[in-house]
C-alpha cells in the first residue's frame, strides 16, 4: 500500500464524519439533545484527525519522491532542498485546497475546544456550517481535484517547484495567507447561527469578535508577507501591483477591518446590528471569491492557477453562500432594529460609521477593478482591464482621508463632543500638522499631494501619541514612573491601546507607500566589463558575469563593486537563476542595500556573455517603512486579540449591582 492511499480513504472517512457531523449537529440542536451535540463536537475532531493523516501522507509522499502521485511528480523533485519539498504540499492547486480544508478542521476543532465560551444555542449550528464548508472542499478533492492520483508509470523525477515559489518566503507566505483566507469561516459560521436561532445580541457580537480579529491579524500578515515577497523576488522595484489575486486577498481584510470597528458601536451603543452582520457575511464571500478568482483561471494574474473546472465548483458554492446568507439576513432583519439613534455626528461612533463607509468605498472599488475585465467580456465581448493609475486616483484618496478620520477618531467622546472639547483635543496635533505642512517643502518635498499626504500622517500620528500621553499622565500623577504607566495601559486596555498601534502601524505604513510613490528614482544601464554608473549617491561598477552551471539549473550573477561618498562598500551580486525544467523559466536575484529608510535596489535585467549586464536600479525612498509599519499593526492586532487575565476583583464588579459600578471607559480596537 502506498501513502496516497492512505491519503484517499483518509479523505473518504472525513467525508463521511463531515456529513454526520452537519445532520447530527441539526438535530441535536432541534431536539435539544446535548448527546447529539457532544457527538457533533466528537465527530468534528474526528474530521481533523483524518485530514491530519491525509496530509500527513501527501508530506511523506514528496519526502520519498513517490513520483507515481501526479501532483508529487509535478510539483518537486529531488534536486530539491527538503524544505521546499515539503512546502510543495501546497504549491499546487491540489494541495493548497487540501492545506484550506486540514486548516479549516484544525480551527473547528479550536472551536470545539472553546465552544464553551460561545452562547450554548449557537455551539450545534456553527459546528454543521463549519463541516458544511468542509464537505465542499472534500467533495471537491475527492472528484475534480484529488492530490492523491496515481499515474501507469512513474517519472524518474519530477518537474521541480515553479522557479518563482523557490524562496525563502515559500515556507510562510502562501500558508498564512491561505490560513486568513479559511479562519474568516469560524465568524460565517457563528453569524449563521445567530441568524438561525435570533440570538443576535451583544453575547453573539463576544463570540465573534475574537474568531474575526484572529482572522485579521493572520490575513494582516499574509498580505504584508506578500507584499516583501514580490519586493525581493519578482524585480520591478516594487511591493503592490493592484494584481487582481492581490486585490482578492485584500477584499475580505477591508471588511474585516469595519467589522472590528463598528463592532464596538454595537456593543457600547446597540447600533449598527444589520451593517455587522452584513460585514462578516462579505467577508466570508470574499473569501471565496479570492479562492474561486486563484482557481479558476478567469482573470489574468501572476499567482493564478491555470484555467481549470474547478472554478464552476467555487462559483456554485459562492453562489449558494450568498444567496443562503441573504435568505436568512432578510428574514432576520425585523429582530436587527438598532436599540438607540445617533446624537451626533461629531462623536466617535460617527467617525466610525465614517471610517466604515470609506472603508467599504475601498472594497467597491477594489473589487470594481479586479472583476472589469470579466465585465467588459460580458457586455463587449472584449477584455479590458484597468491598471495601477485606477487603483491609485481612486483609491489613494479615500486612504487619505480614511488616515485623517484614524487620527479624530481617538479624540472624540462617545454620543457627543462639544466643540470646546473637540479644539482643546485638536489642538496639538492640528499644530504638529501645521509646522509639517510649513517644513517639508523646505525639506525638499515639493509635491503637493505628498506634501498633503505627509501631513495627514503627521496629524494622525500626533493625535495617537498624544492620546498615549494623556492616558499614561494620569497614570503617572498617581505615582507610576512613565514606562510602567505606558506598560499598564497596554496590561489593562488591550484593545484600546492595541488598536492605537495598529494605526500607528498604519500610518507608518502610509508613509513608506507615500515615499516610494512619488519619490522612487530609477535608471537603466548596459555596462560593459570596468563601466560603472551612479544612482543616488552611489557608484556602481560592473566586473563581469560569473555563469555556473547545474544539473537542473543556469545561475548567471553580474558582479559589481559599490561606492558610496567615494569609499568602497564590497561587492554586491545580482543574477537570475535559469530553471531547465520550466522551459528556462527565469528568477531573479535582487541585492537590496538599506541605508536608513532608503533602499537600493539592483536587478540585473539581460545579459551578453560574460562581459555586458543590463541593469535596472532604483533608489526606494522610506520603504522599510512599510515593513515596520505592517509589523507594528501585528503586534497591535496580537495585544488585541491576547486574552485579559481573570481577575477576581473583575468578577466582583460583574457581580454587583449595575447602579452600582461606575461607568466603563471606551474601547477602541
Amino acid at each position: 500500500m502506498y501513502f496516497s492511499d492512505i491519503g484517499i480513504i483518509a479523505l473518504i472517512l472525513a467525508t463521511g464524519f463531515a456529513l454526520y457531523t452537519v445532520v447530527i449537529a441539526v438535530l441535536g440542536a432541534v431536539r435539544n439533545k446535548a448527546q447529539l451535540v457532544a457527538s457533533a463536537k466528537l465527530s468534528t475532531l474526528t474530521v481533523a484527525f483524518f485530514l491530519l493523516l491525509a496530509a500527513a501522507a501527501l508530506v511523506v509522499s514528496f519526502l520519498t519522491h513517490d513520483f507515481g502521485v501526479r501532483y508529487v511528480a509535478q510539483h518537486s523533485s529531488r534536486e530539491m532542498p527538503w524544505y521546499f519539498t515539503v512546502a510543495s504540499f501546497y504549491g499546487g492547486q491540489e494541495g493548497s485546497l487540501l492545506y484550506w480544508a486540514v486548516m479549516l478542521a484544525i480551527f473547528s476543532a479550536l472551536f470545539v475546544f472553546t465552544s464553551r465560551r460561545a452562547p450554548k444555542t449557537l455551539v450545534p449550528y456553527t459546528l454543521a456550517t463549519l463541516m458544511g464548508i468542509e464537505l465542499f472542499f472534500l467533495i471537491v478533492l475527492a472528484t475534480a481535484s484529488n492530490p492523491f492520483v496515481r499515474v501507469p508509470v512513474a517519472p524518474d523525477d519530477g518537474n521541480g517547484l515553479n522557479p518563482l515559489l523557490m524562496d525563502p518566503g515559500m515556507l510562510i507566505h502562501p500558508p498564512l495567507l491561505l490560513m486568513g483566507f479559511m479562519s474568516f469561516s469560524v465568524p460565517y459560521a457563528l453569524a449563521i447561527a445567530a441568524m438561525v436561532t435570533g440570538v443576535l445580541n451583544n453575547e453573539w457580537l463576544r463570540s465573534i469578535r475574537r474568531w474575526a480579529l484572529a482572522s485579521w491579524t493572520i490575513q494582516t500578515a499574509g498580505l504584508l508577507l506578500g507584499a516583501w515577497w514580490a519586493y525581493h523576488v519578482l524585480g520591478w522595484g516594487g511591493y503592490w501591483s493592484w494584481d487582481p489575486v492581490e486585490n482578492a486577498a485584500l477584499l475580505p481584510w477591508l471588511t474585516t477591518t469595519a467589522f472590528l470597528h463598528s463592532a464596538m458601536v454595537q456593543e457600547r451603543r446597540g447600533m449598527l446590528k444589520v451593517w455587522n452582520l452584513f460585514l462578516v457575511i462579505a467577508s466570508f464571500a470574499l473569501a471565496i471569491f479570492g479562492t474561486y478568482e486563484v482557481r479558476s483561471g478567469v482573470i489574468s494574474s501572476v499567482h493564478s492557477f491555470a484555467y481549470s473546472d474547478i472554478g464552476s465548483y467555487f462559483f456554485t458554492f459562492l453562489v449558494i453562500v450568498v444567496a443562503f446568507s441573504s435568505g436568512l439576513f432578510l428574514y432576520r432583519l425585523p429582530r436587527l432594529q438598532a436599540e438607540q439613534e445617533f446624537d451626533s455626528v461629531v462623536s466617535r461612533e460617527g467617525v466610525f460609521l465614517f471610517n466604515n463607509l470609506l472603508l467599504i468605498g475601498i472594497t467597491f472599488a477594489t473589487l470594481w477593478g479586479t472583476i472589469f475585465p470579466l465585465v467588459t467580456a460580458l457586455l463587449r465581448g472584449q477584455t479590458m482591464s484597468v491598471g495601477a493609475p485606477f487603483y491609485n486616483q481612486v483609491v489613494g484618496p479615500l486612504i487619505g482621508v480614511l488616515v485623517l478620520a484614524m487620527g479624530v477618531g481617538p479624540l472624540l467622546g462617545w454620543r457627543r463632543t462639544s466643540l470646546a472639547a473637540l479644539w482643546r483635543n485638536l489642538c496639538v496635533p492640528a499644530i504638529v500638522t501645521a509646522v509639517c505642512a510649513a517644513i517639508l517643502p523646505i525639506a525638499g518635498v515639493t509635491n503637493v499631494v505628498a506634501n498633503i499626504g505627509f501631513s495627514i500622517c503627521a496629524f494622525t500620528a500626533t493625535a495617537i501619541l498624544y492620546e498615549l500621553w494623556r492616558g499614561a499622565r494620569v497614570r503617572h500623577a498617581h505615582g507610576e514612573p512613565y514606562v510602567l504607566a505606558v506598560y499598564m495601559l497596554f496590561q489593562r486596555y488591550r484593545q484600546r491601546y492595541g488598536g492605537y498601534l495598529v494605526h500607528l502601524g498604519m500610518v507608518m505604513l502610509v508613509v513608506g507607500i507615500i515615499g516610494s510613490a512619488f519619490f522612487q528614482v530609477k535608471h537603466d544601464a548596459v555596462l560593459k566589463a570596468g563601466q560603472d554608473t551612479s544612482i543616488g549617491g552611489y557608484q556602481i561598477t560592473f566586473m563581469g558575469n560569473i555563469d555556473m552551471q547545474e544539473s537542473d539549473r543556469e545561475t548567471v550573477t553580474a558582479q559589481l563593486r559599490l561606492w558610496s561618498n567615494g569609499q568602497s562598500q564590497g561587492y554586491i551580486y545580482p543574477g537570475r537563476i535559469i530553471y531547465r525544467n520550466y522551459g528556462n523559466q527565469p528568477a531573479s536575484i535582487i541585492p537590496i542595500l538599506s541605508s536608513g529608510l532608503t533602499d537600493l535596489y539592483i536587478v540585473f535585467a539581460d545579459y551578453q556573455g560574460a562581459t555586458e549586464a543590463t541593469l535596472q536600479l532604483f533608489i526606494n525612498p522610506l520603504v522599510p517603512l512599510v515593513w515596520y509599519g505592517g509589523l507594528l499593526m501585528l503586534l497591535g492586532g496580537l495585544i488585541c486579540w491576547w486574552p485579559e487575565r481573570r481577575r477576581v476583583a473583575r468578577v466582583a464588579r460583574e457581580a454587583a449591582p449595575k447602579a452600582a459600578q461606575p461607568e466603563a471607559k471606551g474601547v477602541v480596537a
